[in-house]
């Protein structure tokens, strides 16, 4: 490999390591911030947060190493000119063709990892997290229930707010709980202290100690008012199908389907998904590419005008990714036209922005004719 090649994919390499771990750190802030906040809401719970977080990182890698990938690139590329080290390149006969050889050969194994992530690691991360998700949906309600939190299960039909027991004599300390029936009655019930206990066959109970209920008909001016002693409440628990309800759940979400089960569907949802899954690795090595005159700048000059222009047209070009597989699901683009129109335009584009940086540009006439003796 000859001084230019090396030097180029080291670098690149070099900048590609340090954007990813940033982009990865930012996306890895977000989402926990995102994920506790779920947690303490009860929409999930707290010892899946680093499961989720873990999946739903590998669902982003595509995404993450598209970007990196594309910076890496345009950081090189911009550095060489700005450095005047393009100046030695090219007066040593290396054009800007020259940096095709180096750029692909740090982008086609990324775009081949990319391509992996997208076909067959990705709706694995996704299907993981969906399980996650329905079995904490399915849990009984005695899991969800946490102190000093106001819970919500089974779509908001219970509410429960349990104080911390701070003389440790009962399981829990005040309780608050707020059911709303299928038959129209909702309940409010109050109670001093409550405590689990769980029958011979298995089933789950919650004893409340001394405490009201207050039971008042929707849409109506019925309403009773009970004081207890005691109160016993069965927690329901998930029923015998929960596994194949969990697998049907996983199943209906798209970006957790296997590939061959989309083609296989013939849907123009699942073509949408598809096409979705191949143009990540295309899109990936047409921003590589298109990284590359996008990053010519003049050294004389600012330098952000390029590199504004370099992010809209890599930021168009994924949001017309989207847009497109939006097109394909509702049946408004076919699948073809959509996945070869949109990345044959962006190879056409990356084609002409090379032209329009190697060539010969003709020189301008002077302002002034020069006076004939």
């Amino acid at each position: 490999m000859s001084l230019f090649k090396r030097s180029a994919v080291n670098e690149i390499s070099s900048h590609a390591g340090v954007v990813m771990s940033t982009l990865m750190v930012v996306w890895l802030s977000v989402l926990l911030v995102r994920l506790l906040g779920q947690a303490a809401e009860g929409s999930i719970g707290s010892d899946i947060v680093l499961g989720i977080a873990a999946f739903s990182s590998v669902t982003a890698l595509p995404t993450i190493l598209t970007v990196t990938l594309f910076i890496a690139v345009i950081i090189t590329v911009s550095r060489s000119y700005r450095e005047n080290e393009m100046v030695v390149w090219f007066s040593s006969g290396i054009s800007l063709i020259t940096w095709l050889k180096p750029v692909l050969r740090v982008a086609l194994p990324i775009c081949a990892l990319i391509g992996l992530l997208t076909i067959q690691v990705s709706p694995w991360a996704y299907a993981k997290i969906e399980e996650y998700r329905q079995r904490f949906e399915q849990r009984s309600d005695i899991f969800k229930i946490a102190t000093g939190q106001f819970i919500e299960t089974q779509h908001g039909a219970r509410v429960f707010f349990i104080e911390q027991d701070e003389t440790l004599e009962s399981g829990l300390g005040r309780v608050f709980a707020r059911i709303t029936e299928d038959d129209g009655w909702s309940s409010t019930i109050t109670a001093v202290h409550a405590d689990y206990r769980v029958d011979e066959q298995g089933r789950r109970f919650i004893d409340l100690g001394p405490g009201n209920r207050y039971d008042m008909r929707n849409e109506s001016s019925e309403f009773r008012m009970t004081h207890f002693d005691s109160f016993t409440m069965q927690i329901k628990t998930a029923d015998a199908g929960s596994e194949e309800a969990i697998r049907q759940a996983v199943l209906s979400r798209l970006k957790a389907r296997p590939f061959v089960d989309l083609i296989n569907d013939r849907q123009p949802k699942s073509d949408g998904q598809i096409m979705w899954r191949v143009s990540m690795p295309i899109a990936a090595l047409n921003l590589a590419l298109l990284a590359i005159p996008l990053g010519a700048v003049n050294p004389r000059m600012g330098r952000s005008i390029n590199l504004v222009i370099a992010g809209l047209v890599a930021l168009l070009y994924m949001n017309l990714l989207n847009l497109m597989r939006s097109w394909i699901a509702n049946g408004t683009v076919g699948f073809f036209e959509g996945t070869l129109g949109l990345n044959l335009l962006a190879t056409m584009l990356c084609v002409y922005f090379f032209w329009r940086q190697i060539r010969v540009k003709k020189p301008k006439p002077p302002l002034v004719e020069a006076p004939t003796v």
